[in-house]
């Protein structure tokens, strides 16, 4: 695919899939069959959303590398060509980072999520040449990942600029970094798919942007899939709230969910039990939802008006 094409591809709510794990923490292979046949079937299809696999709130960092390529394997196998497959590399160095590229390449992904190689504490000069090696190993979509958290993370919008003409470069995971506006990279919009990473879709699709960062499209599909179609149809006031009648009230539960244990997954892991499709719980040093917290999650569920299983924190 040229890059039009797979620009074409890499839009929508992306929906940063949980990985599933058995009772002893091993990878669900089967159970990610399932669950990608169901998110295809439910609408995450190609041009409307993306299917993105072992990223970090996949818990893509935690696997073994087999995992991950297996867990690739098995979402490419199940959504049969109907879906756009994203695989992310985070956090590796250039060498590693551009096999990876080619092996997931290989095992049939659309497109890419890769960090900066922030553990080696690049600089800017470095972060091009990263990306550089990177694009130039593969012929699918790469979209930069803006990882200001993380020391090493940033990427600045005069250094992306730099990186715009890097063939496979389509998309960019953007957050304005520590000092910069949302802004400063609208001069890009018609060059790459800007994805919004700062839970403001309304703001990123009048700048221009492609699509956004969410914790809720795989979960319950309808909502994301009807906040993308208004913001097509430029009805930004009713997008603007529905976005925030569901992604506010999660933003308070995510964060008294995180005063008992952390780890990026768990609250999506708790999303997916509550909505009758558990994933099993998150890896060790994470703790376990508990009955009560889950209970309260299906609460809040249910005053959105989804179709919460009344039994469904008991699965």
């Amino acid at each position: 695919m040229n890059r039009e094409e797979l620009k074409k591809l890499i839009v929508g709510p992306i929906a940063t899939v949980p990985t599933p794990f058995d009772n002893d923490f091993q990878v669900d292979f089967g159970r990610m069959y399932e669950l990608t046949q169901w998110w295809v079937e439910n609408g995450l299809v190609k041009g409307k959303a993306v299917i993105k696999v072992a990223a970090a709130m996949g818990e893509g960092p935690q696997l073994d590398d087999w995992e991950w390529q297996r867990l690739l394997r098995t979402a490419v196998q199940a959504a049969d060509g109907r879906a756009t497959i994203m695989c992310g590399l985070h956090y590796k160095d250039t060498i590693r980072a551009a096999q990876d590229a080619r092996i997931a390449q290989d095992l049939g992904a659309i497109g890419l999520q890769v960090s900066p190689p922030s553990l080696n504490g690049p600089t800017q000069d470095d972060v091009v040449r990263h990306f550089d090696d990177v694009c130039a190993a593969v012929d699918i979509g790469v979209m930069a990942y803006v990882v200001n958290n993380m020391p090493g993370g940033t990427i600045y919008p005069e250094t992306f600029r730099r990186m715009a003409d890097f063939e496979t470069m389509v998309a960019l995971k953007w957050t304005p970094p520590p000092g910069g506006e949302y802004h400063d990279i609208a001069d890009m919009v018609d060059v790459v798919n800007v994805i919004d990473n700062t839970k403001d879709p309304v703001r990123n699709h009048k700048m221009g942007g492609r699509g956004y960062i969410n914790w809720t499209a795989e979960i319950h599909p309808p909502h994301d899939l009807e906040v993308w179609d208004l913001l097509e149809s430029r009805r930004y006031d009713e997008a603007q709230r529905l976005w925030d009648s569901v992604h506010k009230p999660l933003v308070e539960f995510s964060a008294r969910l995180q005063e008992t244990s952390g780890g990026q997954a768990r609250l999506k892991k708790a999303l997916m039990k509550a909505m009758g499709r558990p994933a099993g719980d998150s890896r060790p040093p994470s703790l376990p939802v508990t009955d009560a917290e889950q209970a309260e999650l299906g609460e809040i569920l249910r005053g959105f008006g989804w179709p919460v299983p009344e039994q469904a924190a008991l699965v």
